[in-house]
């Protein structure tokens, strides 16, 4: 018996059979939510029900060196699921159940398959909520959300991922269970070992549970649209709506003109909040009480705005149908995406400051290539963080590349980073220097040479 027979084995007597996919079982099996017409490659897929079962998947995988890549939704925009056949695949799926909502202490207990959006449902049931939330919340999974330290759309009011994690769980290469399972808001025993796997992508440990913190929801939310004459003009806007609203200000997003009327087309024509032709959108949004983000405040806010020619147009959702309506444009990227072909996606941070400026160049850049035949640019400006979609004519490597440089290279210039949100995986690695020096580099090979000696999990990306 080989070592792939005797490992498929060991697998089958730790999970069951039925929770063991090989062969032709893997052609409905992928690698990312965006390609589900290549079939996964995998030497099985595992799918354990039980925390321990993880812990003996590992320990037998780490004696037979055989590479481990763990799905979760398979919502990454990086590489960091795919595999090239050789690999075991731990699905976490099963492991999907909710725990413990406890109201007192504002925490959720979760394992790590529970789907972000059924998460959100949950606690709202209790008054309570979760406020990371993207596009992807219908099939992202909180353990692969933790591995990814995943941002999202209130980024600027509630941070990223990593400030809601108050306890977590995680198995080494080896099998040994990392636990740390507590509901501790303050916890300053020494360093704080859960960061090591925030954010690590799935190399370091493959994240189990996890308690998460939560909040009380917002009484009242308000949602606006509003176009602007240039770059210069949205930083004042941002500067004037901070200094009147402060921590009110939950979500300030731009949008450039083309990309705005090609997300418009979702609507398919109808209830379109601003005209096009427009150099310049935002979408805000502000949540507290009554006083102070009742929909009328903001109007009044708009409304001395556009007396003051600050800004060229506004306009205020009048009902939670609208509000809805306002984000369905912004967070339903599919629809641009369905316009491309051989499409690039990206999604890097630099200074607020410097957005207008790096836009311009990298558009003017992106204008003299002519296998580009269009390309999408918006983000959560208040955060710094800017996405833009590429779409070309062909898919050769070579142009990719001529691309990847165009994006990329101008963040030194800016101190910027090649991945605001995404991660790096495989398809971001060869430009990690960009943003991160030889210093920096090596420590992050101490550690997993330290945590994962045999390179076993999720090998190759990152580093």
């Amino acid at each position: 018996m080989d070592t792939a027979d005797r490992l498929l084995q060991g697998i089958v007597a730790i999970v069951g059979a039925d929770n063991v996919l090989v062969g032709d079982e893997l052609s409905d099996r992928f690698a990312h939510i965006w390609q589900t017409h290549i079939p996964l490659r995998a030497t099985a897929v595992a799918l354990p029900t039980r925390i321990e079962q993880v812990s003996r998947i590992l320990t037998l995988c780490n004696q037979h060196e055989v590479s481990v890549v763990v799905h979760g939704g398979r919502t990454n925009m990086v590489g960091s699921t795919e595999t090239d056949g050789s690999e075991l695949v731990i699905s976490m799926e099963k492991l999907n159940r909710i725990l413990e909502i406890d109201s007192d202490s504002k925490t959720v207990t979760v394992e790590a398959g529970v789907i972000l959006e059924d998460l959100h449902r949950a606690v709202q049931e209790v008054d309570l909520m979760f406020p990371i939330t993207y596009g992807a919340k219908g099939s992202a999974q909180v353990g692969g959300m933790i591995a990814t330290n995943a941002g999202g759309l209130r980024v600027f009011r509630y941070g990223m991922t990593r400030q809601w994690v108050l306890g977590l769980e995680a198995v080494l290469a080896n099998g040994t269970v990392i636990s740390s399972m507590k509901k501790l808001v303050k916890d300053n025993s020494g360093p704080d070992l859960k960061q090591l796997f925030i954010g690590s992508e799935g190399t370091l440990g493959v994240v189990t549970r996890a308690v998460l913190r939560l909040c009380h929801p917002p009484s009242h939310r308000s949602t606006a649209f509003v176009a602007l004459l240039d770059y210069s003009a949205v930083v004042r806007f941002l500067k004037s709506m901070e200094q009147v609203l402060g921590p009110s200000l939950t979500a300030f997003e731009i949008i450039w003109k083309d990309t705005y009327q090609s997300m418009c087309g979702i609507l398919k024509g109808g209830g379109i909040p601003l005209a096009f032709g427009y150099p310049l959108y935002v979408l805000l949004e502000t949540s507290g009480d009554a006083s102070a983000c009742g929909a009328g405040r903001l109007e009044k806010l708009l409304e001395k705005s556009l007396l003051r020619g600050e800004v060229l147009d506004a306009v205020v959702a009048g009902s939670d149908t609208e509000q809805a309506l306002f984000w369905r444009i912004r967070e339903d990227v599919d629809h641009i995406v369905s316009q491309c072909t051989h499409d690039q996606h990206f999604d890097v941070s630099l200074p607020v400051a410097d957005i207008g400026a790096y836009v311009d160049r990298v558009s003017a850049a992106l204008d003299r290539v002519l296998e580009v035949d269009k390309y999408f640019v918006y983000g959560h400006m208040a955060d710094g963080n800017m996405h833009l979609v590429v779409s070309k004519t062909v898919g050769s490597e070579e142009l990719k590349e001529r691309v990847n440089h165009i994006v990329y290279t101008p963040l030194r210039d800016y101190g910027g980073s090649i991945s605001a949100e995404h991660g790096i995986g495989l398809h971001k690695k060869p430009y990690l220097s960009y943003c991160r020096n030889p210093e920096e580099m090596q420590l992050m090979r101490t550690l997993k040479n330290a945590l994962d000696p045999k390179g076993i999990l999720n090998p190759g990306k990152i580093l």
